[in-house]
């Protein structure tokens, strides 16, 4: 039995984790066959009758298949179930209007907790798988010239199609945004007629509309399309998040079939997301539910946009591959959304969209011809890994993948599955992303012995039960190892009950259970086991110097109990504080000395529990308590001294630093710093005397210096128009001189003559 102890520890060291192999029994409580498959993949059960000593527990039957032998079982009477595999639909591969692509198309597998069973998993592409492709349009203005195109585009596309797959079907929708400001104006008459130009024909504006079902018939896609009309929005970013939601989840308006879902996306735009809804005051979360009411999506205005993870999870649970056909400008921002949405292709549209059926074909292939095989959510405390056999594919992953897979190639994944635990029988999918074919998988747990036992009462068992897997399962008011052991009105369950200690397993694997009580066994040296469950003995405590207890204690139950002046799980410290003591206190008061060295609580190191590195100076928490003391005022204004006693203060002229700058009631700055003392949470605090308070405004200084600034502005104009005055005056002037002195006559007008008559006025008298 030790011996079994020991080996069970080893392999704990040894391990250090909860990976099972089949080289190794990790067990814990065990009394049933059960319990021991229950405890791991390396448990076997020995059924043999004789294979347990008188006294021995029943646990001694579980361990690894070798020790079992070596023990001395024979391998006929070793119990170690197996994984066991069963195709419940297994179709080969073939082509036509019911292509099989993926073979098993389902599976049965029993497994034993903790034990790994791997598949093969086979997937051919086959020639004239249908194609589903659902256009999806961006109509704001911007969208005009590309409408045009989409107009003709039917009949080719479907001819592209076709081409590839002989079965192809196209539909057809359109977008803008949500109806609301701030991205759509909500002006009546601009509602009706978003356009800028008013010859030009424009529908009201909607958020998203579903135009055709999925059709093969490529005139009905053209006389739809061109009825339709460009609409318009404020923003940039478009509503497209919430198209594409409504086109993935409305299955049935939609018209998706048992084919390859493409829908093409089509903008020269960004798009709003998950939080975008606020702006317009919508607070309620996108429902992944199809809300088309006459064609129309009906929620646009009251639920937000989705987020991209909504859209990527729909899409791959729909398996509806998106192929983003977007403008150069937009390149760069739908490539970093194709990276979050698996099975998703980005081109680049021209001008006008005169490219988009080669665009659709290229990404088409290009996405079929990847192929990543992926599971569903998976039940609890299931597993799956996938190993691909095509390059690169090699090491277990989350998800297979292979590259280049071309019509009519078949590609084989290696899958996986573990299951952690005991659970109830569960099933889930797998399949490749992008095709509606999957494999189911069912599971059931392997957690019971199948021993084909007598149920007849057996002479082993006293002829008081019957043998189940070499135990003996005893009659009602019977107990013991061989059923000997007659019971009064208690039940078996109940007294064997009695016998575990916290569940655990009866007397801790060191005594047998009788009638509720356990009868505990000697120990290897022959001592014995004691206590109500057999968990103590006396032999087994801690040693220093290579006595038990140093020497200076008794070992009770495992643990030393020192004598006096003596201290320390090996008793081998005198009591002493001398070692821990600093500035009067043991350990700063922050813990206890145990064997001269102290052991700090909350936190805190050092060799006297000084120092918290993660300690922090309650600041904040501190400041009511610093403003009702150094200032008289705060909240704690009429308790200061009961609320604040964990605080010494002193208020202080300068300080050297500052640790702490707390607002006061007043909106001034309170500066102080906090020594911790002894203990915890006790502070020395110092503050600065006075605080720092917001000056108001100089109103004075303000009007003055306005006044000041204009005078002064005023007085800068007159003289700038003074000085264009003078020096325009002293440019006439200089150029007047200039003139003067290069004039050549005289200085007389040759215009004057002198008069030829002289009146004399009579009555002058020449005074």
């Amino acid at each position: 039995m030790l011996q079994a102890v020991c080996l069970r520890g080893l392999l704990l060291l040894l391990v250090g984790s909860q990976v099972y192999t089949e080289e190794q029994c990790l067990k814990a409580s065990v009394n049933t066959c059960g319990d021991c498959i229950k405890s791991g993949p390396g448990c076997a059960w020995c059924k043999d009758l004789n294979f347990t000593k008188a006294g021995e527990q029943e646990a001694v039957r579980c361990n690894t298949v070798a020790l079992l032998v070596k023990r001395g079982c024979k391998p006929t009477d070793i119990i170690n179930p197996k994984n066991d595999f069963t195709k419940t639909a297994n179709k080969p591969l073939s082509a036509g209007l019911n292509p099989v692509q993926i073979q098993p198309q389902e599976i049965q597998l029993d497994l034993r907790p903790g034990m790994p069973y791997t598949f093969d998993l086979h997937f051919k592409r086959a020639q004239g798988y249908p194609i589903d492709l659902y256009y999806l349009m961006d109509l704001s203005y911007s969208m005009k010239d590309d409408l045009e195109n989409v107009k003709n585009l039917g009949k080719n596309l479907l001819s592209e199609l076709s081409g590839i797959t002989g079965h192809a079907r196209i539909g057809f929708g359109s977008f803008v945004d949500k109806t609301l400001l701030p991205y759509t104006d909500t002006n009546e008459a601009k509602l009706q007629r978003p356009c800028s130009d008013k010859k030009e024909p424009c529908q009201p504006a909607f958020g998203f509309q579903h135009v055709l079902p999925l059709t093969t018939d490529g005139d009905r896609f053209k006389n739809m399309v061109a009825q339709q009309h460009i609409s318009g929005n404020l923003d940039p970013p478009e509503g497209s998040l919430d198209a594409i939601m409504q086109v993935a989840v409305c299955m049935k308006e939609i018209g998706w079939g048992n084919s390859t879902r493409l829908l093409v996306l089509a903008t020269d735009d960004g798009f709003h997301m998950a939080g975008d809804g606020k702006l317009a005051a919508i607070l309620e979360p996108n429902q992944e539910t199809c809300q088309l009411v006459n064609n129309k999506y009906s929620k646009s205005n009251l639920w937000d946009y989705p987020s991209v993870g909504q859209i990527a999870r729909k899409l791959e649970e729909q398996n509806i591959q998106p192929i983003f056909a977007v403008t150069k400008k937009m390149e760069t921002v739908y490539t970093e959304l194709s990276k979050l949405i698996p099975k998703s292709a980005v081109g680049v549209l021209s001008e006008d969209s005169s490219n988009v059926v080669k665009l659709i074909v290229d990404a088409y292939n290009n996405l079929t011809s990847e192929v990543i095989m992926a599971h569903e959510a998976l039940p609890d405390f299931i597993s799956v890994k996938y190993k691909s056999k095509c390059e690169g594919g090699d090491k277990l992953s989350d998800r297979g993948k292979c590259d280049n897979v071309n019509i009519g190639k078949e590609v084989i994944f290696q899958v996986t599955v573990t299951v952690a635990k005991c659970i109830a029988s569960q099933s889930f999918h797998i399949g490749p992303l992008g095709f509606s074919e999957k494999l189911k998988v069912n599971i059931a747990t392997r957690c019971e012995c199948e021993c084909d036992d007598n149920k007849e009462p057996h002479p082993h068992c006293g002829r008081n039960g019957r043998v189940v897997c070499g135990g003996c399962k005893c009659d009602a008011g019977f107990l013991g190892q061989r059923c000997e052991c007659k019971l009064g009105q208690k039940d078996e369950a109940s007294l064997k009950a009695q016998c575990r200690k916290d569940n655990g397993t009866e007397c801790e694997g060191k005594g047998d259970c009788l009638c509720g009580r356990c009868q505990c066994h000697n120990t290897d040296s022959g001592g014995n086991f004691y206590g109500e469950f057999c968990e103590c003995d006396d032999e087994h405590c801690e040693k220093f110097e290579n006595k038990q207890c140093a020497g200076h204690g008794k070992c009770k139950c495992g643990k030393c109990e020192c004598d006096p002046g003596y201290e320390g799980s090996s008793c081998r410290c005198a009591k002493s504080d001398e070692a821990c003591k600093t500035d009067g206190s043991v350990c700063f008061n922050r813990g206890k000395c145990v064997c001269n060295h102290c052991e700090c609580e909350r936190g805190y190191k050092g060799p006297y529990c000084k120092t918290c590195s993660n300690c922090q100076r309650p600041c904040e928490e501190s400041g009511s308590c610093v403003e009702c003391m150094a200032f008289g005022t705060g909240p704690f204004e009429k308790n200061c001294s009961a609320a604040c006693k964990h605080l010494q203060l002193k208020t202080v002229e300068k300080l050297i630093r500052s640790d702490c700058r707390v607002k006061d009631k007043e909106g001034c700055w309170m500066i102080f710093t906090m020594t911790e003392l002894l203990g915890f949470d006790n502070y020395f605090v110092n503050v600065l005397k006075d605080r720092e308070c917001p000056e108001g405004p100089n109103i004075a200084a303000i009007v003055g210096g306005s006044l000041a600034a204009v005078a002064l502005i005023g007085l800068l104009i007159l003289l700038i128009v003074k000085g264009v005055l003078y020096a325009s005056d002293l440019r006439e002037w200089k150029r007047f001189e200039k003139d003067r002195k290069h004039e050549r006559s005289s200085g007389t007008n040759p215009l004057f003559q002198n008069a030829t008559t002289t009146i004399q006025n009579p009555t002058f008298s020449g005074d």
